[in-house]
């Protein structure tokens, strides 16, 4: 993500939902294009965005997580450190900087108003966490995220286990059938650079033949531990990205194609890259120097990074270059790629457990032992994998619908952008470039 790759013990991150509704994407181009020739135009709300990005600093001091990352101008980080305002200093910062939004947008509604409005609630929303408010995971999803997460039907998980049940066939628990099945697919540590490395040259290479990014555009990668993550990307600014993978448990091979799009091309860096040149210093959009990790912009990031691995390798071209590339440099037999692709496959229905399972123990509905009980039997996981799951659910919350709401809403998107005619890559550009919220995505009903 800039952001992160929530825990989960199968790679299903391609769940697709259909839909129908007028683009509005469209128009925000177009406005895009006006506020960005106008100075007289941007001026009031630009003065708003500066006051937005201090306001943002000042939430990062009591929410450590909130400010995901900065490149704006040092001396701003350093004023708002050296004084430091009250938590109700900063609500009343937030609402009063929503009122002066909202006569902006009144005399001159613009897609960039509208974005930072929502970016405004989200922020004040975490102040008010900060204090001590405490908010239903809907509407956390709702006043953070601009978006709303479905129910979920128990039998559709129930009916996944047994579709991966008859795929499994032989003695033990599900799980340990699972296990032993997912062993065999485990990166050896000494091969994790190798694999890493091809993969994310790959994806960074398919993205290239698409995206002209300056050529200073860089990232390192690490290898980590002890994280409640699988991977995470931290933009740091100048087109620089450091990229972690989370070493706890052992990475399935299937998993270094996922995390070099997700984190890295067309992904979280990816769009670090272009929001820094074109947004932030083409456009001089100022609210664009900082990424505050609790709003809107995420839900879209998480979406568009996992939509991001099937727009480079589309249809079986992943499981063709993980076959015929990845699996040799790891040392595992090529031969066994098109079964771990069916049982992916299978997994997809279950890449909404954590929404699900997140809701119920943030609402108090179930208790801690409870979730990792769900976890455990629906997620087929270890205990282990269990307990980081649900660190992850403790101290995101309502962020785990990001990444797969978010990857269901814009690809509702891409299909209706695609259906009308336009390049896929074009589309996901948009996506990328343009100040577009959740809403903004879904088909009207």
């Amino acid at each position: 993500m800039k952001r992160l790759i929530a825990s989960v013990f199968l790679a299903g991150f391609l769940t697709a939902c259909g839909g129908v509704r007028d683009d509005p994407a469209a128009a925000v181009s177009q406005e895009g294009q006006s506020q960005s020739q106008g100075l007289s135009e941007t001026a009031p709300i630009g003065s708003i965005a500066e006051d937005f990005v201090k306001l943002a600093l000042g939430v990062g001091q009591y929410d450590p997580d909130y400010v995901d990352a900065y490149y704006g101008p040092e001396a701003w980080a350093d004023a708002v450190a050296s004084d430091a305002k009250s938590l109700e200093q900063l609500i009343q910062d937030a609402e009063s900087l929503l009122e002066r939004l909202a006569a902006v947008n009144a005399a001159t509604p613009s897609a960039r108003g509208a974005k930072l409005k929502k970016v405004l609630v989200a922020a004040r929303t975490r102040l008010q966490m900060a204090a001590g408010e405490t908010f239903s995971f809907d509407d956390e999803a709702r006043l953070l995220y601009d978006a709303r997460a479905p129910q979920y039907d128990i039998q559709t998980f129930d009916k996944a286990l047994a579709d991966i049940d008859a795929l499994l066939p032989g003695e033990g628990s599900l799980e340990e059938r699972m296990n032993a099945f997912r062993a065999q697919f485990a990166i050896p540590a000494e091969n994790l650079s190798a694999v890493f490395d091809a993969a994310i040259a790959e994806c960074r290479k398919r993205t290239l033949a698409h995206y002209d990014l300056p050529e200073n555009e860089r990232f390192t990668l690490e290898f980590v531990a002890d994280k409640p993550w699988s991977g995470y990307n931290w933009y740091r600014g100048d087109y620089e990205s450091l990229i972690q993978i989370n070493t706890d448990f052992p990475i399935s091979i299937d998993r270094a194609i996922d995390l070099g799009c997700h984190e890295g091309y067309p992904g979280h860096h990816t769009q670090g890259v272009i929001n820094e040149r074109d947004l932030l210093g083409k456009n001089e959009w100022i609210e664009y120097s900082v990424f505050p990790l609790f709003s809107p912009a995420a839900f879209i990031a998480e979406g568009t990074a996992n939509y991001g691995i099937e727009l480079a390798f589309p249809g079986d071209e992943k499981l063709a270059f993980e076959r015929d590339v990845l699996f040799p440099l790891a040392g595992i037999d090529p031969a066994l790629a098109e079964q771990l692709d069916r049982l992916n496959e299978a997994w997809r229905p279950l890449s909404h457990l954590s929404n699900h399972v997140g809701r119920l123990y943030l609402d108090e509905s179930i208790d801690r032992e409870a979730a990792l009980g769900m976890l455990m039997k629906y997620g087929m996981r270890s205990r282990e994998r269990a307990e980081q799951s649900v660190a992850f659910i403790e101290k995101y919350r309502a962020y785990v619908i990001n990444y797969n709401l978010g990857l269901e809403i814009v690809d509702e998107f891409m299909k209706r952008r695609t259906a009308a005619g336009e390049d896929p890559w074009s589309a996901f550009q948009t996506l990328l470039s343009e100040p577009l919220s959740p809403s903004d995505l879904q088909a009207d009903e």
